[in-house]
């Protein structure tokens, strides 16, 4: 494997910050650059509901994590963890239309030979996909719940993540 300094990694939440829950993924890389020092060689980003735009972003990255709300019939809140191959297909079960657009990149860049060696997705199951912004209580320790899970994938790699001593905003 790679030495963790080369590794070019991206933690890429997506989702609409106007529906919910359906923000869950914009909020969780908005709370890792908020209360992490992550190293240069990691980047984390919020996709929005990009759609092709975010296919860019995976060229040469060794690692990628995607976060994104995943309705599947779960209880709200719940996170379940995809890797490999298994991530495309996850998003055939959408949620809102931005999965489609995810769906597509990750068939372009499988296609296309760009896709990244490995790939996991955390998806967040959730509760309220209503107009309106913020998370319902649920998918906040979602939220929490994922953002340990990253930290520790990204320590596990090789990675320095310091925390800043900034706590959860709620």
């Amino acid at each position: 494997m790679t030495a963790p300094q080369e590794v070019k990694t991206l933690v890429l939440g997506i989702g609409n910050l106007l529906i919910g829950d359906e923000g869950v993924g914009c909020r969780t890389v908005a709370e890792l650059n908020r209360r992490y020092s992550l190293p240069a060689s990691v980047e984390c980003v919020d996709g929005g509901t990009a759609g092709f735009e975010l296919l860019g972003l995976l060229d040469n990255r060794e690692q990628v994590i995607l976060i994104d709300a995943l309705q599947d019939g779960r209880e709200p809140g719940a996170v379940i963890r995809v890797e490999g191959e298994h991530v495309p297909r996850a998003f055939l079960i959408r949620t809102t239309p931005h999965q489609l657009g995810i769906c597509d990149v990750l068939a372009t860049a499988q296609l296309t030979g760009t896709m990244p060696k490995h790939l996991t997705l955390y998806g967040i199951e959730p509760k309220q996909l209503d107009v309106g912004i913020g998370l319902s209580p649920e998918v906040e320790a979602g939220m929490e719940k994922t953002i340990r899970a990253v930290v520790d994938q990204l320590r596990h790699i090789g990675y320095e993540v310091k925390h800043n001593g900034i706590e959860s905003a709620h």
